[in-house]
């Protein structure tokens, strides 16, 4: 019984730890959300100076790009991350050794949302995060989250954007729920599809319509579907313009939102 009460001790000061470095992380990400910075005015040039106008372009789209990964990491910190401590100190009285094991998945899938490089990731390092936000989820939710994983080993190695995935569970598990049971299930499927990998997120909740969906990715409408015009910008930049998200939906009819990605083509710096 002392073992217990010590872990306990233990536990609730880690918890109150871990809530004074998101608070300071959260703090220093809505300071780095902000645009990207554009260069400095210089002297107004004549037409018959030398300008790349292509690269000029190019520059300023990678910026953008660069400022919405930054917006997406900072969205992740206080949307997911304080019902995330909360679930764990409410778990700490009835099951130590759980909340011990919550704990490091916190740490975990923080550490790697909250990582200040690498505009990439490997497949298996995404779906490794996807696990360890889909146990804090459950530590919410229990029952009421099911999250289902078809995964073909030999695309494991697949690289993709830097948290293009999570996103898109997160997604699911909001508006995938049942109105009468309160269940989200979801399947998260990544395959090959010839000299592609077909990755796709797929609820079984009210749907949407599609019109909706499209302005969201167009950026002509606000939308509570968390990441999902983010991850399309990104994809898009990574691999050119006709390689965005796919979303097949209907009023009544669930939601399947998947990316096709270039096994074999190079990044696009």
């Amino acid at each position: 019984m002392e073992q217990v009460s010590a872990t306990t001790v233990i536990l609730v000061a880690i918890v109150a730890v871990l809530t004074a470095l998101v608070l300071r992380v959260a703090a220093r990400g809505r300071g780095s959300s902000a645009e990207a910075p554009v260069p400095a005015p210089t002297e107004r040039q004549s037409p018959d100076d030398d300008v790349d106008y292509r690269e000029l372009a190019e520059l300023t789209r990678q910026q953008l790009v660069e400022a919405e990964l930054r917006t997406l990491r900072a969205q992740i910190s206080p949307h997911f991350i304080y019902n995330s401590l909360n679930a764990i100190a409410a778990t700490i009285p009835a099951d130590p050794v759980r909340a011990r094991e919550l704990v490091i998945d916190f740490a975990d899938f923080t550490r790697y949302s909250l990582r200040a490089e690498g505009d990439f990731s490997t497949l298996e390092e995404e779906l490794s995060a996807v696990e360890r936000y889909v146990l804090l989820e459950k530590a919410r939710f229990e029952d009421r989250v099911q999250v289902n994983l078809e995964i073909a080993p030999e695309v494991l190695s697949l690289r993709i954007p830097f948290l293009s995935i999570q996103p898109l569970v997160e997604n699911a598990l909001r508006h995938g729920a049942d109105s009468a049971s309160g269940q989200a299930r979801v399947r998260l499927i990544a395959q090959e599809a010839g000299t592609h990998a077909v990755i796709s997120v797929e609820d079984e909740g009210p749907g949407a319509e599609p019109g909706h969906l499209e302005r969201v990715l167009a950026g002509a409408e606000g939308s509570s579907h968390i990441g999902l015009r983010n991850v399309d910008l990104r994809l898009r930049q990574a691999y050119g313009g006709d390689n965005g998200l796919r979303i097949d939906t209907a009023p009544g009819a669930g939601m399947r939102v998947s990316m096709r990605v270039p096994k074999f083509q190079q990044e696009r710096s």
